[in-house]
Formats: structure tokens, sequence, C-alpha cells
């Protein structure tokens, strides 16, 4: 891996103004970028005003010293993963403890060789693009395995992963929860009169559609096969009804072009639930919502039904 300096931005953290000059000047005529601190309090603020690549900080400090600071930067998620060295001129055994407990990585004492500084620097800033692209892999691999592959949207198991963590919520907290559950209508006769890629196709234009129709924090998976379900958190029945309505509304418009000369025209059934204080479990929104859906089929299709208990609404 080859190692670019110019792509790395140090954050200097020193009480003494010709400490942070001369290591600055040092460090840029290494090829690095750097932004200076004479404080603790100033540190936190360039650290969550430019997300430096590292931090040289110092210990001893008048006001908040470098373990107060570093104890801020380490239990904020935005600032967590920034590597820290802390430069030093004591040899203390407890206060290097009481650093590498709170998060650095490592430690220089002044005055400091500055070949071991850059040696150092360069060392762990190898180690942090490591790390970063072993995060920025495995977020990857999450995404795949969450994703339903054919339209792009949560696939059965993500779905149902976070629709139990919003039940959990909504039962403990005596929350809202909508959900709606989605029925591509005589889907089957589009396979058979137009084949399976233009079923793939209705699919994800279907899919593409009900995304764009709901709102921030509102969560559509793929149930199985033409079956869709809209995680509404937050969601009272009046409003969900209003959620579900667009959403049938908007994939009634649409036009999907299945040859130069024809576009194809679909239409959804929607089953709609809500959480009730009895639930004991998810399955029971679910079933409740499967159940609107198969009174919304049976009565004509493209419309949505709404159960809550033993009320159907429509």
């Amino acid at each position: 891996m080859t190692f670019h300096p110019e792509r790395f931005l140090i954050l200097l953290v020193d009480d003494v103004q010709d400490n942070l000059d001369m290591t600055s000047l040092m460090l840029e005529q290494a090829g690095y970028s750097t932004i200076k601190a004479i404080s603790g309090q100033q540190a936190l603020e360039q650290a969550y005003s430019n997300s430096p690549d590292l931090i040289l900080l110092d210990l001893m400090m008048p006001e908040m010293n470098g373990l107060e600071a570093c104890e801020v930067l380490k239990t904020d998620t935005q600032t967590s993963d920034i590597p820290v060295i802390f430069v030093t001129a004591s040899n203390e055994h407890e206060h290097l403890l009481q650093a590498f407990n709170l998060g650095a990585v490592d430690y220089i004492t002044k005055p400091f060789d500055h070949f071991e500084l850059l040696l150092r620097i360069k060392t762990h800033l190898e180690l942090k693009q490591v790390r970063d692209q072993l995060k920025q892999a495995l977020a990857e691999v999450e995404k795949v395995a969450a994703t339903d592959e054919l339209t792009g949207i949560a696939n059965r198991r993500y779905l149902l992963e976070l629709a139990a963590k919003e039940f959990e919520r909504a039962k403990r907290y005596r929350r809202s929860l909508a959900l709606v559950m989605i029925d591509i209508d005589h889907f089957k006769m589009v396979n058979d009169n137009y084949g399976h890629q233009v079923g793939d196709l209705v699919l994800q234009k279907m899919a593409s559609a009900a995304v764009t129709t709901l709102r921030r924090g509102d969560t559509l998976g793929r149930f199985g096969g033409e079956e869709f379900i809209a995680l509404l958190p937050e969601t009272a029945l009046p409003e969900a009804q209003e959620v579900a309505e667009r959403l049938r509304q908007t994939i009634a418009n649409l036009a999907i072009a299945v040859s130069s000369k024809h576009s194809l025209q679909i239409t959804v059934s929607l089953g709609l639930s809500i959480y009730l204080p009895a639930d004991a479990t998810l399955d029971a929104i679910i079933t409740r919502a499967d159940a609107a859906l198969y009174v919304a089929k049976a009565e004509g299709r493209n419309q949505v039904v709404s159960l809550t208990g033993n009320e159907i609404a429509r």
C-alpha cells in the first residue's frame, strides 16, 4: 500500500505556540497538512469542525489538560476513531496508564526525535487506513446482507429484524407504530403475459416509486414474491392511512415501459394495521395487516383496508 502523507490532516495541540509552530513546520515539510489548537477546548472545536486523521495531544495543559480532552474525544462517536498520540515531558506511569485507558494509541516524550515522531505518525496513519478499509468493507457486506438483490430495498430478514426492534420500542415506550402490507394486483398475469423479465422490472419500478413516496424514517422491504411491507414508526392510524393511500395512488399512476410502443400500468392492494397495547408479538400486527390485505383483494383490489382489533376501515 502506497503511503501519501499529503492526504492526511494532523491536529496539533499544545499550550506553547513555539512548540506548535516547530512541529507544524516539520510535519508540513514531510508532506502532511496541519491545524493547530492552543488549548484542550480549542482542540475539541478543531476536531469537530475539521475531522483530522490523527491528533498529537500535549498531556500537561492549563484548564482542560490532554487527558480530559482525550476523554471527551473518545466518548463521542464523531471523534472516537481518531488516533491520539500523547506528547509529554512526563514519564509518570500513572499518566501513561490513564492515557492508554482513555484510548490513546501511543505517546512520545519531549524533547522528541523528529525521525521517531514521523515514524510513529506514519505507523498509526497506516493502521488507521487499514481499519477504515475494513470498516468500509464490513459496511458493504452488511448492506448486501440486508438488501433484496432485485429491488435494492430491505430484504425480508433485515425488514423483520428492524420491525422487531420498532415493535419492542413501541411496546416499551408506548409509541405509535404502523405496518402496511402491499401486494401487486394480478402479478401472476404480468409474468404469464409478458415474461419474468418484465415481472422483475415491475417489481423494481414499484419498489422505487414506493420508496420515493414514503417519508424519512419509514422503511420499505420485500416480504416475498410480489409482497412488500412498509414500516411506519411513530405513526398513528389516520396518518398511516394517508401514507398508504399516497402509495396506492403513486403506484396506480406508474407507466412502466415494457417495449418502445407499450407501457404497463399496475395497481396494488394494501392492508394496514397499527400496534395495539394488547399485542404480545410483532406477528400480531403482521397477521392483522395480512388479514386486511385479504379483505382489500376480496373486495376488488386497488384499495387500502385497515384492521385495528376487529374493526375494518377503508
